[in-house]
């Protein structure tokens, strides 16, 4: 349910097995603040910027990460 253009935190990824696995190996930690920038029209797939570098992930792994909005 993130928002385009808002910065976010990774509080927790979620799950088990393949797919957590692919969530942490592309960086996403909990700590990490990350931007989402786009969302396809259909919201999926989603493109985030991660330590300035861009990254896309399917609807079902975002779905995963738990997040909390940043202020200011």
């Amino acid at each position: 349910m993130a928002k385009v253009g808002r910065i976010y935190r990774v509080v927790r990824v979620e799950g088990a097995g393949l797919v957590k696995r692919r969530i942490l190996d592309l960086g996403l930690l909990p700590g990490l603040e990350i931007k989402v920038v786009r969302k396809a029209p259909l919201g999926d797939p989603i493109e985030i910027v991660a330590k300035g570098n861009p990254i896309s992930i399917r609807k079902a792994e975002a779905e995963k990460i738990i997040l909390e909005e940043v202020k200011g």
